[in-house]
């Protein structure tokens, strides 16, 4: 094994374990909120740091690696992909810790949602899931079956937001209950785009078709 062999193997677990790491505080995050559980909620704004400093050590490796002049277009497509897919996951950590401020600053706000933001929220944790799988296994199949669940997300997405929409015009809901309902909602429709994104490289690393 060569010398960058050796190092994009490693970035490639450094890679996996990020995504471990998110994907855990995604599905914390969302329990959290679920549960009006604030001091869950304030872990997973602590754990953040974790992985913004993990963030910015993967970068480095990785600008470093494509100094050390590899030439195989694969190689390079390696590279460019633990790149991507680093900042994919660093956003995803973003938004899990908006859910968890947003919950954190009315913990009864998820009470009062519809079923549909449990299903909703529930599904993502199952993309974020499913993103990583497809990553380390190298498995197009299950990148395009993430892709494909995106218009799902956002039908919940839309379903959400006119309700709550409804009900706070005829005063059935608190206006400040609902902005913090609409920011959870779209803190996790987000999450499944930077799902989406993840999966849109991997095809691109297997194929080098773009994605889009």
């Amino acid at each position: 094994m060569s010398e960058f062999e050796r190092k994009l193997a490693q970035l490639k677990a450094d890679l996996a374990t990020q995504g471990a790491r998110v994907s855990d505080l995604l599905l914390r995050a969302v329990e959290a909120c679920f549960d009006g559980n604030v001091d869950e909620a304030n872990a997973v704004i602590k754990s953040d740091e974790v992985i913004d400093r993990v963030d910015v050590e993967i970068e480095r490796a990785s600008i470093d690696l494509l100094r050390g002049g590899a030439f195989d277009e694969h190689a390079v497509r390696s590279v460019l992909t633990i790149v991507k897919v680093n900042n994919e996951l660093e956003r995803i950590a973003d938004c899990a810790v908006t859910v968890a401020d947003a919950m954190r600053e009315n913990a009864e706000a998820t009470a009062t949602a519809p079923p549909t933001f449990r299903v909703m929220a529930n599904s993502v944790v199952g993309m974020m899931r499913d993103a990583n799988n497809a990553l380390a296994e190298a498995d197009t199949d299950l990148a395009v079956r993430v892709l494909s669940f995106d218009d799902t997300v956002e039908r919940f997405r839309v379903d959400i937001v006119l309700d709550v929409q409804n009900r706070t015009s005829s005063g059935d809901l608190d206006p400040l209950v609902a902005f913090t309902l609409l920011a959870v909602t779209r803190a996790i429709e987000r999450i499944a785009d930077h799902c989406t994104n993840i999966c849109e490289q991997v095809i691109y690393l297997e194929t080098g078709k773009i994605v889009r």
